[in-house]
């Protein structure tokens, strides 16, 4: 953040205020310029957020540095400014967006925005799955798509995600031209912003998506499952109800607390089924109805979450065991399956071997779903964060919906035969050997610490973790023969694999870590389980100590 001069922090806010088309912000930042509070404007005018191949996230408020009205506008002026040198002159943007505070106007915002610049736009009917606009993006033939959405961040963020007419999100150089373009507008004055011209969209897109979802499961497959669902506040419920009972499948059983959308995210510290908590009504529902699995949703609803009974207790699914048991289910069901099985480097390798094991292709991408979908001839790509694309010639993305639905189908398909999802994971031990996964995340205040941890470990890199050799360290920031070059650093060791990298969303520091255990047979899985879990803490401590953090 640059070092400004108050009076020049004051100047800057009142420019910005003089400009600003929102009521609330604009009463927001007179509060600060009137008590010239020095630290807060610093922390607004002191830079601006940075638009990247995420898009645009960050915390509400006024200026620069957050998410509000004003930075939308540019936003959607540098996008449309892209599109037309792109040649897209008349070309059509679908704008969806989800519940969260200020969604719905920066979605209209942007739809003024497109219109004002002659390009064609076309906004969801209401808050939707983020799924439903990558949809759409493809059904209507558009050449862009915007999603107003935060995903799982706290309730104070808000954010903006921008996909091509391949209906996948931008990657660079598209990021940057982008971004140069937002930078090369002057003032909101010069932005035309008309108040109609824009097409609200009917239920008929949303009707074509649910119809699309059917395509994933196998026309005779067993529907028995019966499920627990979360929506985590968030947006999924009613696509995600409506497509299991077009399906028939038993319908879930909600969690009321969390069924209906909710920009505060009340029963949650954090809006994401990965941290700690989250989940914890979901598990009270479950241990009254006693259903075979909880399914969950982020709040946008393009995440995935499971989980499922042990012994006398529920237990979460890792995105890694999920991500195996989804590719394993549709080389099962679909003998002669074909395409492409793809993930990112940050997951684990037994999709690489389950795809070999059935003669399939297999890539491996950076980290998020703009590479993955990417794939030529993807049939099929996870993330190990609870992402999944089981249909990706309808949804160019990860789908927490249509990914419900499949794993609900293999959950019938073993309930059938008196088996479990745990069951299959065993199965796939044996004949894979164990792939244990877990995550060291270090969440800063300050993001020069993440900074200094990669620093240290370039500067610095382990020769060995848990007992094991480095047999290989890749600096990532210099690419790959198959990756292009990204801020990351993956420690190949015998038996075990670690990817360090900053998240691109949020401000962390991500290392991810998987040990390979040796299964003989179902009577020597306790004992892996142990050796994987002994590896998996003591790589947590000698990583958190080689990073200094």
């Amino acid at each position: 953040m640059q070092d400004v001069p108050p009076d020049d922090l004051l100047a800057r806010a009142r420019a910005w205020l003089a400009e600003d088309p929102d009521p609330d912000t604009r009463a927001e930042l007179a509060e600060l310029i009137n008590a010239e509070d020095h630290a807060e404007l610093t922390a607004r005018f002191a830079g601006t957020l940075q638009f990247g191949t995420a898009g645009l996230r960050g915390e509400l408020g006024a200026g620069p540095m957050r998410m509000n009205r004003s930075v939308v506008v540019r936003a959607a002026a540098g996008l449309a400014a892209y599109l037309k040198k792109q040649g897209h002159t008349d070309g059509l943007v679908v704008v969806g967006y989800d519940a969260r505070h200020k969604s719905a106007d920066f979605a209209r915002d942007t739809a003024a925005v497109m219109t004002g610049a002659g390009l064609r736009a076309a906004v969801l009917p209401r808050p939707l799955p983020t799924p439903v606009l990558a949809f759409a993006i493809r059904h209507l033939g558009a050449v862009a798509g915007v999603e107003v959405t935060a995903s799982h961040n706290p309730p104070r963020d808000n954010g903006y995600k921008v996909y091509l007419g391949d209906g996948s999100q931008i990657v660079p150089p598209a990021d940057a031209e982008i971004a140069a373009e937002i930078d090369a507008v002057r003032s909101l004055h010069d932005v035309p912003r008309p108040e109609t011209g824009w097409q609200t969209l009917t239920d008929d897109v949303l009707d074509a998506y649910l119809v699309r979802t059917d395509a994933v499961l196998a026309p005779d497959s067993p529907r028995t499952a019966r499920t627990v669902y979360t929506a985590l506040h968030g947006v999924g419920k009613d696509t995600l109800l409506a497509a299991f009972a077009r399906a028939g499948f038993p319908q879930p059983v909600l969690v009321t607390e969390q069924a209906d959308p909710d920009p505060e995210f009340p029963t949650v510290a954090f809006p994401n089924p990965e941290e700690p908590g989250a989940m914890d009504l979901a598990f009270a529902q479950a241990r009254e109805t006693n259903p075979d699995l909880i399914i969950a949703n982020d709040p946008d609803a393009d995440r995935l979450a499971v989980a499922v009974p042990d012994g006398t207790d529920w237990r979460m699914l890792r995105g890694d065991e999920v991500g195996a048991l989804l590719a394993a289910h549709l080389v099962t069901r679909g003998r002669g399956a074909h395409g492409t099985f793809a993930e990112s480097i940050v997951s684990s390798s037994l999709l690489g071997r389950i795809a070999a094991k059935a003669g399939l292709p297999h890539a491996e991408t950076l980290t998020g779903f703009k590479w993955i979908a990417r794939v030529e001839d993807i049939r099929y790509g996870y993330e190990e964060a609870l992402g999944y694309c089981v249909d990706p010639e309808g949804v160019r993305d990860k789908d927490g919906i249509t990914a419900a639905l499949l794993i609900t189908e293999l959950a019938s398909t073993l309930k059938e035969a008196g088996r479990t999802l745990l069951d299959l994971l065993d199965d796939l031990a044996v004949e894979h050997g164990l792939h244990a996964t877990d995550q060291l995340s270090v969440r800063v205040e300050d993001l020069s610490l993440i900074a200094a941890a990669m620093h240290r470990l370039r500067e610095q890199p382990p020769t060995g973790l848990a007992g094991l050799p480095v047999t290989n360290a890749e600096d990532l920031t210099r690419g790959t023969d198959t990756l292009p070059p990204t801020d990351g650093l993956r420690y190949t060791l015998d038996g075990a694999r670690v990817v360090v990298r900053p998240s691109g969303t949020e401000p962390k520091l991500k290392c991810y870590l998987e040990v390979v255990v040796p299964v003989s047979d179902h009577a020597a899985l306790p004992a892996a389980r142990t050796k994987a879990t002994d590896l998996l803490t003591a790589l947590k401590r000698d990583l958190s100590t080689a990073a200094g953090i």
